[in-house]
């Protein structure tokens, strides 16, 4: 069974081309629109890395990263986050549970590699 990709991104084209580039690398993708659908998809569906949008209305993804974090059964799932804000939200990132952090816009022959690293595909 393939190991599955949350993509947590509010803007539609973004996490389409995110969807295409996990898919081709083998994984199952799960999409989500903002924080509090990331929550119910993470305990949905249990998928093994979460790509978490910083910038996202409704829930951000500090604020998502959080309650992720604060999830008996799935707490350690390996969040990357994605920001276009900088050194702050990287920092921000970390101190909120996330295990690395992809400046935005994303280098999408960058993604396959990160992909590799944290889930050993």
């Amino acid at each position: 069974m393939a190991k599955k990709v949350l993509i947590v991104e509010d803007y539609p084209d973004v996490r389409k081309i995110m969807q295409i580039i996990v898919k081709r690398q083998g994984y199952e993708v799960i999409e989500a629109e903002d924080g509090y659908e990331a929550i119910e998809k993470v305990k949905q569906y249990q998928p093994d890395l979460i790509l978490m949008d910083l910038a996202m209305p409704v829930m951000d993804g500090i604020t998502a990263t959080q309650a992720i974090r604060g999830l008996e059964d799935f707490g350690r799932v390996p969040i990357i986050a994605l920001t276009a804000y900088g050194s702050e939200f990287y920092r921000r990132a970390i101190n909120a549970g996330c295990d690395d952090v992809i400046n935005k816009p994303l280098e999408f022959k960058g993604i396959a590699p990160l992909l590799k690293q944290y889930l050993g595909h």
